[in-house]
C-alpha cells in the first residue's frame, strides 16, 4: 500500500510511527470505549469524557476482543519493516507509552521542521591528475548540476574587481593559498545563487585538507554526496607530465 501511494505520486513529507510496548498497546486496546451517538472513542483509564451523560451512554465497541488486537498486533509486526522501509527518509519513531500531550508537542515539533532538500550536493576528491574537472563536467551534463570549480571560481572573483576580489588578487599573483575565511566567504555567495539551489551543485578543489572540510559543514552548504577518486602515483605523474593546455581557450584536451 505505501508503494502504490508512491506510485501514485503521494509522497508525504513527514511520516510519524507511534511506538509502544505490546502489554501497554493491549491494555490500551480493551480499555476502549465507543460513544454510540458520535462514534468517538474513550478509555477507561487514559481518556475519559468530562460530561456525565456521555460517560453513562457509553460501551463496548466491537472488534476490542483479545483476540482481535492480539491478531491486529502480529499483522502489524509482519509489516512494520517495508513501512519504515518506504519512508525510511522522512519517518520519525516517536514512544507513544507517555501522556497525550508530550506526544503531540513531540509530533509537531517533528512536522514544522523543514527537510533538508534532496537537490544533490556533491564534493569531488581526488590527487592532483585525477580527473576531477573533467568528471565534473560531465556529471554537471548529464545531470544539469552547476560545475563549481573552487580555483576557477576565485579566479573569477578576483577578476570581477569587487571588494573581495580585491583581496584575493595579490594571493594568486604570488601563488599563494587564499585564506580560507575567503574562500568560504566566496563559496557562500555561489553556492547560495539561485542556480545552485535549485539545480544543485558538484564542487572539486576545495576542501583541501580536515579543517577546510569542517568549515564547510558548519556552514549552511553541507554536502549529501562525496565521491574520492583513487589511482596511484606513478598514474598521476603520468598524467600530469602529459597534461596540456589550449593557450587560447584554456581548456585541457583529455
Amino acid at each position: 500500500q505505501a508503494l502504490g501511494l508512491q506510485r501514485a505520486g503521494v509522497i508525504p513529507e513527514h511520516v510519524v510511527m507511534l511506538k509502544a510496548p505490546e502489554d501497554v498497546l493491549l491494555e490500551r486496546s480493551l480499555g476502549k470505549l465507543v460513544d454510540p451517538l458520535t462514534g468517538d472513542v474513550y478509555h477507561q483509564t487514559f481518556i475519559w469524557p468530562a460530561d456525565d451523560i456521555i460517560a453513562q451512554r457509553l460501551e463496548k465497541g466491537r472488534g476490542f476482543s483479545e483476540e482481535q488486537q492480539l491478531a491486529d498486533l502480529q499483522r502489524f509486526r509482519c509489516e512494520v519493516t517495508g513501512l519504515k522501509a518506504a519512508y525510511q527518509h522522512v519517518l520519525k519513531v516517536i514512544n507513544g507509552d507517555q501522556p497525550h500531550v508530550d506526544v503531540f508537542q513531540q509530533v509537531l515539533a517533528f512536522i514544522q521542521t523543514r527537510h533538508r532538500s534532496r537537490t544533490p550536493r556533491i564534493l569531488l576528491f581526488g590527487p592532483p591528475g585525477s580527473g576531477k574537472s573533467h568528471q565534473a563536467r560531465l556529471l554537471s551534463e548529464k545531470y544539469k548540476m552547476v560545475d563549481v570549480c573552487c580555483g576557477q571560481l576565485l579566479k573569477c572573483v578576483a577578476a570581477d574587481g569587487s571588494v573581495v576580489g580585491k583581496e584575493i588578487q595579490p594571493y594568486l599573483d604570488e601563488g599563494q593559498p587564499v585564506p580560507d575565511s575567503l574562500v568560504l566567504q566566496v563559496l557562500d555567495q555561489r553556492l547560495s545563487q539561485v542556480d545552485c539551489s535549485c539545480r544543485g551543485w558538484i564542487l572539486h578543489g576545495f576542501p583541501c585538507d580536515l579543517q577546510q572540510a569542517r568549515s564547510l559543514q558548519e556552514s549552511q552548504h553541507q554536502p549529501n554526496r562525496v565521491f574520492f577518486l583513487e589511482l596511484t602515483d606513478d598514474v598521476c605523474v603520468e598524467r600530469l607530465s602529459l597534461r596540456a593546455t589550449d593557450p587560447v581557450t584554456g581548456e585541457r584536451p583529455v
